[in-house]
């Protein structure tokens, strides 16, 4: 995967870029990161990126030419992905991720201040995507975000490729709990039904507490499950069981 991402801030990626599991992406080539500085694209002697709105109102607006000649200088691939972050975005989820797989590039727009000029959005055919429903100084965090999600997916990243499978949201459920050694911890147990090795009664266990939690934590979630009956019957049983 490639991703090209214009923004005011490059250094803010360094750290990102450089440790965990992206780190590890990037040096084993799985990842290819390029940073493009807007302000190399700003005008007049000021390489300015930003003005006044029009219409008036508080704070600046980032400017269609730079953002435009930044963007025609990316080198894009066949199969490439425009995608502008931005409040006023599609909210990204785990299947947005995943859906994002099938492009071969990423180019990532982060915008400052109040906000990037319209028309850029209409020019470029650009996707404009969100992290949530709060307010951040700027793209690049959101930018890193979506750019970390999409790394875990990709084939080779991850040591154990089943890791991506059973994480948070597969199938739109919150992850199930996780426990480890020691078997007790401050008066704390483990649930039986994990020592017990068996593997079915486990994986029951596992199913019906991602349901259970989806249920409590994000029922939004959860009324867009299509549930079995055999869900329904997990559900019951270790709701009863209060494991």
């Amino acid at each position: 995967m490639r991703c090209d991402v214009i923004t005011l801030f490059p250094e803010l990626f360094s750290p990102f870029l450089d440790v965990g599991m992206v780190g590890r992406a990037v040096k084993a080539g799985l990842l290819v990161v390029n940073l493009i500085w807007l302000r190399e694209f700003g005008e007049g002697v000021h390489r300015s990126v930003d003005d006044r709105p029009y219409g008036g109102g508080p704070g600046m607006v980032m400017m269609a030419p730079p953002l435009m000649r930044a963007i025609e200088s990316i080198e894009r691939e066949k199969r490439s992905l425009l995608l502008i972050m931005s409040p006023a975005g599609e909210i990204f989820s785990q299947n947005m991720a995943s859906s994002f797989l099938k492009f071969d590039q990423l180019v990532i727009v982060c915008g400052r201040y109040e906000g990037i000029d319209q028309r850029i959005v209409e020019l470029s055919g650009a996707r404009e995507v969100s992290i949530g429903d709060y307010v951040l100084s700027g793209g690049e965090i959101p930018a890193m975000v979506i750019i970390d999600a999409v790394t875990r997916l990709l084939p080779g990243v991850l040591g154990d490729e089943a890791s991506s499978a059973e994480e948070s949201f597969k199938e739109g459920l919150l992850e199930y709990p996780q426990y480890t050694r020691p078997r007790t911890f401050m008066g704390l147990g483990v649930p039986e039904v994990l020592l017990r090795g068996n593997h079915k009664e486990i994986e029951e266990w596992r199913r019906a507490q991602a349901l259970l939690r989806t249920k409590a934590r994000r029922p939004d979630l959860f009324e867009r499950l299509l549930l079995t009956k055999r869900d329904m019957e997990l559900m019951e049983r270790y709701s009863q069981q209060g494991e």
